[in-house]
Order: structure tokens, then C-alpha cells, then sequence
């Protein structure tokens, strides 16, 4: 299974998002820390869940990086991640 599809499957099992967009953004990075040539090294996180309710920014992206903690300390090297609460300013990008 690709990474970036990894990462979908388990945003989307544990926080059921209304929104969700994960972006492979490896090729930004070329020649930069952690890249690698086929890709799937750095992504963007785009989330709208009803569990960010009330949460931090720094708690949401706690929660985030705890759901994807084996991706973190396997082969991602950068995760950017917007997250929102449904009826906040939508994450950029969340389709």
C-alpha cells in the first residue's frame, strides 16, 4: 500500500473526518533532507473532523502525529498538517 493511502486509511478510521486530503508533496523537496527519488517522504494533511473540536492547534496535531506515528518514524520526513473543527475556516486544501 502507498504511504499516502496509509496515512488516509487511518486519519479516516480513527478521527472519521467530514473532509480529508492528503498530498504528496516529495517533489518540493528535491535534493532537500529525507528525500528520496520515489517520493512518499513528504505530505500535507488536510483535515476537518468533529474530535478537533475544542482541541489546540498543538493538540490536534498531537493527536495526528500519534495516529501515524509508525509512518513518522518510517520513511515520512515531514508531515504538514492543517486540521480543523466542522464550521471553523475549512483547512485549506480539504476536499
Amino acid at each position: 500500500m502507498r504511504v499516502r493511502d496509509a496515512i488516509a486509511e487511518k486519519l479516516t478510521k480513527a478521527f472519521s473526518p467530514e473532509r480529508l486530503a492528503v498530498t504528496d508533496e516529495s517533489h518540493k523537496h528535491k535534493g532537500h533532507g529525507g528525500w528520496r527519488p520515489e517520493g512518499e517522504t513528504h505530505f500535507r494533511v488536510s483535515i476537518v473532523a468533529a474530535g478537533f473540536s475544542g482541541k489546540s492547534r498543538l493538540d490536534r496535531h498531537r493527536m495526528i502525529n500519534q495516529v501515524l506515528s509508525a509512518e513518522l518514524a518510517g520513511g515520512v520526513h515531514a508531515l504538514a498538517i492543517e486540521a480543523a473543527a466542522p464550521g471553523e475556516a475549512a483547512a485549506p486544501g480539504a476536499a
